[in-house]
């Protein structure tokens, strides 16, 4: 039970006191471990990976209205955090979390964040964010060259030089992949003659100007939705960003991109061709190298979605999965996956130095045009110091640490792909790449049938038989949510050996470094146990499909 809260008169004496550092340590000190007490409690409490309350509940505790008018004391803030947030958060470092791109974080990063806060840099400007202007710098050179690898006197020239970009820290991987098709746009389209440049004139003048009806994106069936927000944000338009169908492991099936490329008409532009390294469905990778010679072949921007994928570039033994990524143009990767660190911050690589002048800009008050300010070559404006989570992260656990992290995930995906296909009850749906496994739950005596299939069973009997399957799988997962010990997530994929059917499946993510083989173990009896008692209501639907 919560104390009653206290609320204190405002005056500016109090408020003065806010804003800094106490005298004496202390009781700064006595409120930071309050509060790491709180975290620790939180992560260390038995129980499900969701609190048992409604959203119907959480609703009504959130639903007050009116501002707050009189201050509180921060201890009794503390505590209605502890009880109405902490509380009802998801656990997502639990070992048996393994449902989404989201893991565990190492806990010095909750110091980094600290210091993130205490010192509130803005990245926009040198004037507010001094050393950390030159950590961001470095930071992006480092994986430039983990990227493109260019030369040694390439990257003594450009990692601290104001005048040009290798590329930005962004908040995520869809500001990361919005700043790789706007500079697509501007290349695709740029001034000419009495054509100022899309950015000056808009894409309408841009279109008429260069005799097109339309800029043409491709990507994969595959690829990640925030592709879709980019075109849709730069004017392009969401149907004009083209998916090509995936062959059987989830990459982009060349020969249909080039099919689809020759069916174009000759007012229509292609203005990037995107590939996927580590697809978030099915954690595949898109054959990079060939997608790198259509680009050049059309003049297209080749932009290379790496948000899931692109740190594993840090261990050499991958690097061949990923042939072709360094004829990129641009390369997005996501800090808050694979990285490890905290939510949220993304990468945005190019190859070029000068590819950023395209959106280059410039303001009388801040980021003036002579100035060494990062903010000319960002989207953005004001931006934390978040590159010192990752910057740190790379110094604290180095190359070999990634190694092992990276080592792990790989041996949990064998380790549950494994465990599943021993079981006799499941399907595995994907050729796993980067840590991500499909299956779907099929109990023995459907799987028997299936295997057993002929001739003779009537046309549509399979479609009939995977409808029933997914509606069980559909099932299957609400029912793990409901019981709460484990957490795998769910989409529907038209790229299985039942193509062109749409199938259900259960997606897991292995990256989490807490999880082994014996927690797996637990995970695969657990969904064995609640399918099988699912299957019993599904079975006399089976035995009429039968006939």
């Amino acid at each position: 039970m919560m104390e009653p809260k206290r609320d204190i008169r405002a005056t500016m004496e109090v408020l003065r006191k806010l804003f800094i550092m106490p005298d004496s340590p202390d009781k700064f000190v006595a409120f930071g471990h309050e509060l790491l007490e709180m975290i620790h409690e939180f992560f260390r409490e038995k129980g499900g990976i969701h609190s048992s309350i409604s959203l119907p509940e959480l609703s009504e505790i959130f639903s007050r209205t009116a501002v707050p008018a009189q201050p509180m004391l921060i201890k009794d803030v503390l505590g209605e955090i502890k009880e109405e947030v902490i509380a009802h958060s998801v656990k997502v470092g639990n070992p048996y979390y393994i449902g989404h791109m989201i893991s565990p974080t190492p806990y010095f990063m909750i110091l980094l964040e600290m210091i993130i806060a205490a010192l509130n840099q803005n990245q926009v400007k040198i004037e507010t964010a001094k050393a950390s202007s030159f950590v961001e710098k470095e930071l992006v050179t480092w994986f430039h060259r983990l990227v493109f690898g260019r030369t040694d006197r390439f990257y003594e020239k450009n990692v601290q030089n104001p005048r040009v970009s290798l590329g930005n820290i962004t908040s995520d991987g869809t500001l990361a992949n919005l700043t790789a098709l706007a500079v697509a746009r501007e290349k695709a389209f740029p001034p000419e003659g009495g054509f100022g440049g899309i950015r000056r004139e808009g894409m309408a003048r841009g279109l008429a100007h260069y005799g097109c009806r339309r800029a043409v994106v491709f990507v994969s069936a595959r690829g990640h939705y925030s592709i879709i927000k980019a075109a849709n944000l730069l004017g392009i338009g969401s149907e004009n960003v083209v998916s090509v169908p995936v062959d059987r492991d989830n990459r982009m099936d060349v020969a249909k991109l080039r099919r689809r490329i020759r069916a174009l008409e000759p007012d229509e532009r292609i203005m990037a061709v995107v590939g996927i390294a580590g697809t978030t469905e099915t954690g595949n990778i898109d054959d990079l190298e060939s997608l790198a010679g259509i680009s050049r072949e059309t003049g297209a921007h080749f932009h290379v979605d790496a948000c899931w994928g692109g740190s594993v570039l840090l261990v050499d033994e991958y690097r061949p999965m990923f042939r072709g990524i360094e004829s990129a143009d641009s390369v997005s990767i996501d800090a808050h996956k694979l990285l490890y660190c905290p939510m949220t911050m993304g990468l945005i690589l190019f190859k070029s130095e000068r590819d950023l002048n395209q959106l280059k800009h410039t303001s009388n008050y801040i980021i003036r045009r002579n100035s060494v300010d990062t903010g000319r070559f960002t989207i953005e404006g004001s931006r934390p110091f978040a590159a010192l989570k990752p910057w740190a992260a790379l110094k604290i656990l180095g190359k070999q640490g990634y190694r092992l992290l990276f080592e792990s995930a790989r041996k949990n995906t064998a380790a549950f792909q494994g465990l599943l296909e021993a079981n006799g009850s499941f399907e595995v749906m994907n050729r796993p790449e980067l840590f991500i496994v499909n299956y779907r739950f099929l109990p023995r005596e459907a799987r028997e049938c299936l295997s057993g299939l002929r001739g003779d069973r009537p046309e549509g009997f399979l479609r009939r038989f995977n409808r029933l399957i997914n509606a069980l799988n559909i099932k299957l997962h609400k029912a793990l949510r409901r019981e709460d010990t484990t957490f795998v997530s769910r989409t529907t994929l038209e790229s299985t050996r039942y193509r062109p059917q749409r199938i259900v499946v259960l997606r897991a993510v292995l990256a989490n470094p807490l999880t082994d083989r014996d927690v797996l173990e637990g995970i695969v009896r657990t969904h064995g146990r609640i399918g099988l008692d699912l299957w019993r209501e599904f079975e006399p639907a089976f035995r009429k499909l039968l006939g």
